[in-house]
């Protein structure tokens, strides 16, 4: 995590040579899993004492392929209701290109 405060998380994440798939890049999964945590964290930023969070669906998608250097994922929460938080997260090379573009929709869970 490099920066964290109200509705935004922003992550980094260095592409590593075993991260890589068949085709040389880097394997997508594991940039979503970048980008759903970023957007976990920056709703995590306006949740009440008595409020949790679990993804319920998750889209992504893939701009561009990376082999080398570092992922940076921007996160921003969109819009927080009664039982649903929605964010979203764009993942970049240190470059500033896009790579991949994700929105999650999230349940409050609510301590009884």
């Amino acid at each position: 995590m490099v920066e964290f405060k109200d509705g935004y998380a922003r992550f980094r994440m260095p592409v590593h040579p075993e991260y890589l798939q068949g085709a040389k890049k880097m394997q997508g999964g594991l940039i979503v899993a970048l980008a759903d945590e970023a957007i976990a964290h920056a709703m995590m930023s306006q949740l009440a004492p008595d409020e949790g969070l679990t993804t319920i669906e998750l889209k992504s998608n893939f701009l561009a392929g990376v082999s080398s250097g570092e992922l940076i994922a921007t996160a921003t929460v969109f819009k927080k209701g009664q039982s649903l938080i929605i964010g979203d997260c764009l993942v970049t090379d240190e470059k500033g290109k896009n790579i991949c573009r994700v929105s999650a929709t999230f349940l409050l869970l609510k301590e009884k």
